[in-house]
């Protein structure tokens, strides 16, 4: 390969992340061939000259070529196709994939390069609002020599480079962030419905988690409590489950009582000692479970709801509380909201209303089914059950959905 100062780039697909990288590279000196399906895509990128016919001739007049297209299809076409990089291979140029694809596109591609003896780097990119500015990240995976020898190109348009591993692996890596991208959104309009709901402005929210956490350092806390063995010391995770559990719980009171919907705050409830690597819930003992069951009864319909067979001892209602609360629905392998969905299923079959009115009364205390929901149920249960039974079904969530928009809010009643 020529040497890293004459390196010479390319670049196919020139929206924002590809047309990003062209004008860095151009910024720095090294100035890239690009290819774009439209003619004037590089009219106003600064120092990117006019695109090439096709990605063939950005292979001829490139060393390393950057892909940063939308999707598999248009990998494929750009990197295999008739007219694409590898139709004019040299020796020497390596393919760097930024398109974020399926892993198993990314194994498929790699190969298809090494048949034409190509260097090939899977590189996802973030953030993308960041690429004419060298201010992204390369995720790279791929073979050692590949990446070095790319590297300088690299260099002129990222701000870190990071080797992930073997080819795939940064793929995987991208992949993972943004889990935690969109995952980290839906905690955010989870947490902003609350507030709002509660009368407080979101702009608030975000003003104490600035000035709280101005660098995110909460988000990522528990990648950084990890011990040198990459799991979470158990020391650690018994320290947290207390505190974790008590403020999620506070968080399905505070939506149950403002009819918030908050779905991941359930997952992550339901899945707390499994996020903090503590096992399944340890069953509790003898003695202690009457009251455990008593208490999920509470959880699954609501405050209060099991004093209606406290102090009561025969065998059908002690089972009910010692089996199907305290060590069915207590299980960690569904939610409590999938498993009164099953259970609704269930009570749709047998026709009787005032079951169906608990069962989704309980839903609607906690927050995890809205009324609209309900009623949604009630159309797919009807095609299931029948029209005559879905009547009672419909019966029960209807007097529900009454009873339970009929009761006033605490903030409704301070504003009185």
């Amino acid at each position: 390969m020529t040497s890293s100062q004459n390196l010479r780039a390319g670049v196919v697909g020139l929206g924002m992340i590809g047309g990003g990288v062209a004008v860095s590279l151009a910024r720095s000196g090294r100035v890239p061939a690009v290819h774009d399906i439209r003619p004037d895509a590089s009219a106003k990128l600064a120092g990117v000259p006019d695109p090439l016919g096709t990605p063939a001739d950005v292979a001829a007049a490139s060393d390393v070529v950057m892909v940063a297209v939308v999707d598999a299809d248009q990998a494929r076409e750009v990197i295999g196709g008739e007219k694409g990089l590898l139709s004019a291979a040299h020796p020497g140029l390596v393919v760097v994939l930024l398109a974020t694809v399926a892993l198993p596109v990314v194994h498929e591609l790699g190969a298809l390069c090494a048949r034409h003896d190509v260097g090939f780097l899977d590189c996802g990119v973030t953030p993308g609002d960041k690429a004419a500015e060298n201010g992204m990240v390369a995720i790279v995976g791929g073979e050692r020599a590949t990446l070095d020898a790319a590297m300088p190109v690299l260099d002129d348009w990222a701000k870190k480079i990071v080797h992930c591993g073997p080819p795939g692996a940064g793929m995987a890596t991208k992949i993972a962030r943004n889990i935690i991208t969109y995952g980290s959104w839906r905690t955010v309009a989870e947490a902003a419905g609350l507030a709002r709901a509660a009368g407080v402005d979101p702009a608030r929210l975000a003003e104490v988690i600035d000035t709280a956490d101005p660098e995110g350092r909460t988000l990522l806390q528990l990648l950084r409590m990890h011990g040198p063995d990459g799991s979470l010391p158990e020391a650690v995770g018994r320290q947290i489950e207390p505190l974790m559990t008590k403020d999620l719980d506070a968080a399905r009171d505070l939506a149950g009582t403002l009819g918030v919907d908050v779905p991941l705050v359930e997952v992550v409830r339901a899945r707390a000692r499994q996020t903090l690597e503590l096992g399944a819930e340890p069953s509790p003992a003898e003695g202690d479970l009457h009251q455990y069951g008593l208490d999920m009864m509470d959880q699954v319909y609501g405050p209060g709801f099991s004093g209606a067979v406290q102090g009561s001892s025969d065998p059908f209602t002690d089972q009910t509380v010692d089996y199907l609360f305290a060590q069915v629905w207590s299980r960690e392998g569904l939610s409590v909201r999938d498993r009164r969905l099953l259970t609704l299923g269930v009570a749709a079959t047998v026709g009787r209303p005032e079951l169906i009115q608990i069962i989704a009364n309980g839903g609607l205390v906690n927050g995890e089914l809205t009324p609209d929901e309900l009623r949604e149920a009630v159309l797919h249960l009807a095609v299931y059950t029948g029209w005559c039974k879905a009547t009672a079904t419909q019966a029960g969530i209807t007097a529900a959905i009454a009873a339970h928009t009929a009761a006033p809010s605490p903030t409704a009643q301070e504003q009185k």
